[in-house]
């Protein structure tokens, strides 16, 4: 299993990219296969302050329901509304089509406490 190497990853199995002054989240090609077949995804409202370490959302999948993380601090500018209606996009693309929320006015600072891809896939081999 690779992970892209411009995003940065939680020990929780989140992701971010940063790209300019907005930050993009989803969950790793790991959790979705941890997590078997997708079904729902309970997404946030824009416009509202997270937290890291603080829940983002919900999934649940055929296995279970599970909590999705904020891997850094900051406001939620726009949910990605498609999964609302095909959340196994999240099963056929976590980093690209299956990304669940963008945050703005983000603490960058929080991005030093993230694992690189390097770090994420030691990680999940040790586990």
């Amino acid at each position: 299993m690779s992970f892209p190497e411009e995003l940065k990853y939680t020990k929780e199995h989140e992701w971010v990219k940063v790209d300019g002054d907005t930050a993009t989240m989803g969950i790793t090609d790991f959790a979705q296969s941890e997590l078997g077949e997708l079904v729902f995804v309970e997404l946030p409202e824009a416009g509202k302050t997270l937290n890291q370490g603080e829940t983002i959302c919900v999934v649940e999948s055929t296995k279970a329901a599970s909590d999705v993380y904020s891997p850094i601090s900051g406001t939620v500018s726009s949910c990605n509304e498609t999964l609302n209606d095909k959340p196994e996009l999240i099963n056929e693309s976590p980093y690209e089509n299956g990304w669940m929320v963008k945050v703005t006015n983000f603490k960058s600072e929080d991005l030093n406490s993230l694992m690189s891809a390097e770090e994420y896939g030691k990680f999940i081999n040790n586990s």
